[in-house]
């Protein structure tokens, strides 16, 4: 199967640092993939290398095409959106300001479906339906990362990235959430994932990727590493219990 997205040999320096090194990663069509990893170890600099905020070498290939300089115009014009791990919502615009304005390129390219697709995104969000009018700083910590998603999912991307959507929320909040970046895939929207919560990432995705000081370490089958005892150990918390 063609990927969708494929890195090869991609780094990325900040300076005479390099922060991320020969890092290659897929992602299929229709499948959630992971990146796990310690604090420091490169994961939001991946997203956002992938995405064109930052300068990279190596080659990215979408949809089948090479991309030799990214940018986040050609990306997004590709069909990819990101939700960073702030979420940079319009906190002083309503919860619908905040949606409209996450559909306007499609919007610029003549493609008149906002509401509809905005009747989508409320059907998988529908807390942002009863909240539409609400200025989103006065949303909980769980709604704004469900209008973050919700905003980007307004643009139809074919390819979703998700830069730590489970910090800082409580732990019901985070089932519900990754549950719902659990049911994009039956939508149509492939996932690329970096959380921190290893077990949940796991328990959610088709294949992973494990990330360590700018370099991937291991990966493969998503239940395959969370049966990994070197996961177990370093990752899903359980060292300390084995151990007792």
């Amino acid at each position: 199967m063609s990927a969708l997205l494929s890195l090869h040999g991609f780094c990325v320096s900040y300076g005479p640092v390099e922060a991320l090194h020969s890092v290659d990663l897929e992602v299929h069509e229709g499948e959630i993939v992971t990146v796990i990893g310690p604090n420091g170890a490169g994961k939001t600099t991946l997203l956002s290398a992938a995405m064109g905020l930052l300068p990279s070498r190596g080659d990215l290939h979408f949809g089948g095409e090479r991309l030799a300089r990214p940018s986040v115009e050609a990306m997004v014009a590709r069909g990819v959106g990101l939700v960073p791990e702030k979420r940079e919502l319009f906190a002083e615009m309503s919860v619908e300001d905040n949606l409209l304005l996450g559909g306007f390129a499609r919007w610029r390219r003549g493609q008149r479906d906002q509401r509809e697709r905005m009747r989508e995104v409320f059907a998988v969000f529908p807390r942002l339906q009863e909240r539409r009018a609400q200025l989103a700083a006065t949303l909980s910590g769980g709604e704004r990362q469900m209008l973050a998603i919700g905003r980007a999912l307004m643009a139809r991307p074919r390819l979703l990235m998700l830069d730590e959507p489970s910090l800082g929320l409580a732990p019901l909040i985070v089932r519900e959430v990754l549950q719902t970046v659990a049911r994009l895939r039956g939508m149509g929207v492939a996932v690329l994932l970096v959380e921190q919560n290893a077990r949940a990432a796991l328990q959610i995705a088709d294949r992973a990727y494990v990330l360590e000081m700018g370099a991937v370490a291991l990966s493969g089958g998503a239940r395959e590493l969370a049966g990994d005892p070197r996961i177990i150990e370093t990752y899903l918390g359980l060292g300390g219990a084995r151990a007792a």
